[in-house]
């Protein structure tokens, strides 16, 4: 089994300086390897979630916004076949959980009902999508589907609105322990043939840091206090695929779970 496990904006900017505070990204990092992706396309999540797990550029899968023409993009709207799609057809069993590249986001094989349509944005909120998603992959993991791809988004919200408070590490520390349920406490890593990929889309950063900005500084809910950087955290266990790219991802499922 394969488990791709995604959080939305994760960054080594807050992991690295404390993992004596996070203890399941620090035994991730000494069991397995840690590193930058380094975006070369633009950081937005859209984009990069879609080139994830389609395996294809920006300007091949033409997805980079959640709305197009006064109207949410849909799934049906992307014109391309995603991991989900080709295994499927091979018979393979893929279950895909709360994927943030449209609005709500998309599930493939699996009941969700994502929390506040994708776009949580308070304390409330935030814990609830942690728990749902945490338990629905739980029972996704009994399942041991050939892969499975389940992803958070708190974080990102969290650090629109809060960056540089000591809440952002309140909630990393909320996450890495629900993150150890999923690939410790459930024994998933005692097996060896079981690989795991923990991936953000883009890391974090105050604005005027990256080197490119993607949101105004205000939105309807409010001021937001930091933005999209292109380097973004992977760590790996027990895969041999180096991810260097958001295409890497796509590439390193297909090399694991081939036809």
């Amino acid at each position: 089994m394969i488990f791709v496990l995604g959080i939305d904006a994760a960054t080594w900017t807050v992991v690295r300086p404390n993992l004596d505070k996070l203890p399941s990204f620090a035994r991730l990092c000494r069991t397995g390897r840690g590193s930058d992706m380094v975006l070369e396309e633009t950081p937005i999540s859209p984009s990069v979630w879609c080139s994830m797990f389609c395996g294809k550029l920006p300007d091949e899968h033409k997805h980079g916004s959640f709305v197009s023409g006064g109207k949410l993009v849909r799934r049906q709207d992307i014109a391309v076949d995603f991991i989900w799609d080709i295994l499927d057809r091979e018979g393979r069993t893929v279950k895909a959980l709360n994927v943030p590249f449209v609005v709500p986001p998309y599930s493939f094989g699996v009941d969700f009902r994502p929390v506040g349509f994708g776009l949580p944005t308070n304390d409330k909120e935030w814990q609830e999508e942690l728990e749902r998603v945490t338990q629905k992959t739980r029972q996704l993991m009994a399942g041991a589907p050939d892969v499975l791809i389940a992803c958070y988004t708190l974080l990102d919200r969290v650090q629109h609105f809060h960056w540089g408070e000591p809440c952002v590490l309140d909630w990393y520390r909320k996450v890495d322990s629900k993150m150890g349920e999923l690939v410790f406490d459930s024994g998933f890593l005692d097996n060896k043939d079981n690989r795991l990929i923990v991936i953000s889309d883009h890391g974090f950063c105050s604005f005027g840091e990256s080197k490119v900005q993607t949101l105004p500084m205000k939105s309807e809910e409010g001021e937001l206090k930091g933005d999209h950087h292109e380097n973004a955290l992977v760590i790996t266990v027990n895969l041999d695929y180096d991810i260097k790219a958001p295409q890497d991802v796509f590439r390193a499922i297909r090399q694991h779970v081939g036809s």
